[in-house]
């Protein structure tokens, strides 16, 4: 079993991923980092150089690979809901849990950050995180089987949270 951490960007996954990976001992895997590495480039050169369907292309590949693992805390990016095949790689792979946040959340906690590229790159940023998450939220609906809100909480609550999902769905799978 795996932790699978799905949510637009801005809504915590790679700080509770850390969080929660220390409490298991589970290692940690930023599937942006991944495709970073694997690609030998930063995502704004991929989209740039490949698009956004290359990039997903990419995406979808390190997604199937890092979920047939065990063991591990899954932090996937914001836009892995894209590709219908990320879904049953992410189901099979553990319970996917939705870290969600308020538009002006994310705003407030990503507005600065240049490591990602405009996803519409027709909006204020403030209007592409709305449309895009609007867009996006009945995906993330759809393939979490758990949601934590992290509006106004700490890393440590958020993770906490996660940490107890986790340890009621292994003793409900031991009982089974």
């Amino acid at each position: 079993m795996n932790v699978v951490l799905v949510g637009y960007r801005g809504t915590g996954k790679s700080s509770v991923a850390a969080f929660v990976g220390r409490a298991l001992g589970w290692p940690v895997v930023s599937l942006d980092d991944e495709i970073e590495r694997e690609a030998g480039q930063s995502i704004p050169q991929i989209v740039r150089e490949r698009g956004w369907p290359g990039f997903r292309e990419l995406e979808e590949q390190l997604c199937r690979r890092f979920a047939a693992n065990d063991s591990q805390v899954l932090d996937c990016g914001g836009g892995v809901v894209e590709r219908e095949a990320n879904f049953e790689a992410l189901g099979k792979a553990g319970p996917v849990i939705w870290l969600s946040a308020a538009p002006e959340t994310i705003v407030a906690r990503i507005e600065g950050d240049q490591r990602r590229p405009s996803l519409t790159g027709t909006q204020s940023f403030t209007d592409e995180v709305a449309e895009v998450l609007a867009r996006r939220t009945p995906l993330y609906q759809r393939i979490a089987r758990y949601t934590v809100n992290t509006d106004g909480r700490s890393i440590e609550e958020i993770g906490t949270q996660v940490l107890t999902l986790i340890d009621s769905i292994v003793r409900a799978t031991t009982r089974s």
